[in-house]
């Protein structure tokens, strides 16, 4: 279903290379919310319903994580924007999430969300 390039994946390898830890438990984070930021996107769409239950049980395993002070907030906004069923909600959450990502996870970490950001809002368009 994904490519070698994507931005999942990409993300899959950096943490497969990162040391335990915050750094490696914030790419976990971010991976879980950029797979969440892709379901919202699916065609057909998931049912309201499973979807909510989809992020609360995301939020849920993201509370047992160390993560760094950006990741967590940006994490947090994240969460909050895919909540709302509008259009261009996964795409903004993903973008929001870019900065918080290269500051405390690295440039590579902030790229392959920024490439994500892209390629959800090239689906929605």
């Amino acid at each position: 279903m994904t490519d070698r390039g994507s931005p999942a994946v990409r993300l899959t390898e950096l943490l497969a290379h990162a040391a335990r830890g915050p750094r490696r438990e914030g790419l976990f984070a971010i991976w879980l919310v950029v797979r969440a930021a892709e379901d919202g996107i699916l065609d057909p769409p998931l049912p309201p319903r499973l979807r909510a239950r989809q992020l609360e049980a995301l939020r849920h395993r993201l509370a047992s994580l160390t993560l760094p002070a950006p990741v967590r907030r940006g994490v947090t906004s994240a969460l909050a924007l895919l909540d709302d069923p509008a259009p261009g909600a996964s795409a903004t959450a993903l973008n929001q999430l870019t900065a918080p990502a290269r500051e405390a996870l690295g440039a590579e970490a902030g790229d392959a969300i920024a490439a994500a950001a892209r390629a959800v809002r090239a689906v929605k368009q």
